[in-house]
C-alpha cells in the first residue's frame, strides 16, 4: 500500500505544533522530568446526565447529522479551551477501530490504534462552528487512520516516550443491542458493565463518554480517569461538576435553573464557574482608591474568568 498521502496528511497536520509541550492542565503536581516512574493510581469523577440532557445531546447529534464521537469531542475540546486559559491549539489522542477495509469489520482482533487530533480553534467561533470543524478534522483523519501512529512519530523524529498528546485521550463507546451477547463455539459471552473495578490510570487526563443505547437502560455518562500522580480526586471531582455545569449549559432546556447557551453565541461565553463560585464573586466588595478616578482593576477569578470592574 502506497503510504506517501497519508504521510504528507499526517506532517501537515501535526506541523508547526510543539508536541513535546504539556497542556495546561490545573494539576496538583507537575511530573519530574529526572523520575518518569508512574504509580499508576487514579483520580476519577463520573457523571451521569438525565434523561432530558441525553435527548437534547442526542437530538443535537442527529439534527445535524453529527457522530455521537463527533460531538463529545467537539465539547471536550471546548472544556479544555476554557481549562487551559483560553489555549487555542490543542493536540490530544484518541482510540480508532482501524477497521478501514470492508473485510474486516467481522473480524475478531485487536485492530485498533491511537491516533493525534489537533484543531486550531478561535475563541469567537460558535459553538456548532466548532462542531462542524471537528466534524471536517475527523472525515479527513478517517482517510489515513490506517497510517501507523509509529510511523507518524518517526517522521518526527520523535518517540512515544516524550510526545505529550498521548498522555490527554478521549473516548466514546456506545453500547448498542446486536452486542449484548455473543456465541462463540457454543461458549455464551455476556456483556459486562465497563466500570473499573480498580483505579488505574494509563494517561495523565483522560475523558470517556459512554452511551447505553438499550431501550431498557438509555443512558449517557462520561467519567474523567486521570493520574493520581498529578491530580488529587478533589481537584478531578472539581473538573467533573465544571464539565456537567458546561454540558447542561449547552443541552439543557429552558425549563432548568442553569442557563442555556445559545449554539450561535462565542465559546468565549461558555461558563466553567460554578454557580456557587459565581454567588461567592458577587458578595465581593470593591474600594476605589484615592489615586485611581475612573477605573478599577481586573480580577482574576478562579483562573477560568475575567471581569473589568469600572467604577464611575
Amino acid at each position: 500500500m502506497d503510504m506517501t498521502l497519508s504521510r504528507e496528511f499526517w506532517h501537515s497536520q501535526l506541523e508547526g505544533y510543539n508536541l513535546t509541550r504539556q497542556l495546561s492542565l490545573p494539576a496538583d503536581r507537575q511530573r519530574s522530568s529526572i523520575n518518569q516512574q508512574r504509580s499508576g493510581l487514579a483520580s476519577s469523577a463520573q457523571i451521569t446526565f438525565d434523561d432530558e440532557i441525553c435527548r437534547s445531546f442526542l437530538t443535537y447529534a442527529s439534527t445535524h447529522h453529527f457522530t455521537l464521537f463527533q460531538l463529545g469531542l467537539s465539547i471536550f475540546y471546548v472544556f479544555l479551551f476554557k481549562l487551559t486559559h483560553g489555549e487555542i491549539d490543542l493536540c490530544i489522542s484518541s482510540i480508532y477501530a482501524n477497521r478501514y477495509r470492508s473485510e474486516l469489520v467481522n473480524l475478531i482482533g485487536m485492530f485498533v490504534s491511537t491516533l493525534p487530533y489537533r484543531v486550531e480553534l478561535e475563541p469567537y467561533w460558535p459553538f456548532h462552528e466548532v462542531v462542524k470543524y471537528v466534524q471536517e478534522k475527523c472525515l479527513s483523519i478517517l482517510k489515513h487512520s490506517h497510517y501507523p501512529l509509529q510511523h507518524i512519530l518517526a517522521d518526527l523524529y520523535l518517540t512515544q516516550s516524550n510526545v505529550s498528546f498521548l498522555e490527554t485521550m478521549f473516548d466514546f463507546i456506545t453500547v448498542s443491542k446486536d452486542v449484548e451477547y455473543l456465541c462463540l463455539n457454543d461458549t455464551d459471552l455476556e456483556q459486562v458493565l465497563l466500570e473499573q473495578s480498580a483505579e488505574v490510570s494509563k494517561f495523565d487526563f483522560s475523558l470517556t463518554f459512554q452511551y447505553n443505547s438499550l431501550p431498557d437502560n438509555r443512558r449517557l455518562s462520561c467519567s474523567f480517569v486521570c493520574s493520581h500522580d498529578l491530580f488529587e480526586k478533589s481537584t478531578i471531582s472539581e473538573i467533573g461538576h465544571r464539565f456537567e455545569y458546561m454540558f447542561e449549559q449547552l443541552f439543557q432546556t429552558q425549563s432548568s435553573n442553569v442557563p442555556t447557551m445559545n449554539m450561535s453565541s462565542s465559546i468565549n461565553n461558555v461558563c466553567v464557574i460554578l454557580p456557587e463560585e459565581a454567588e461567592e464573586m458577587e458578595l465581593v466588595v470593591f474600594y476605589r482608591l484615592e489615586n485611581i478616578v475612573n477605573e478599577g482593576m481586573i480580577v482574576y477569578s478562579l483562573s477560568y474568568c475575567f471581569i473589568k470592574v469600572v467604577v464611575s
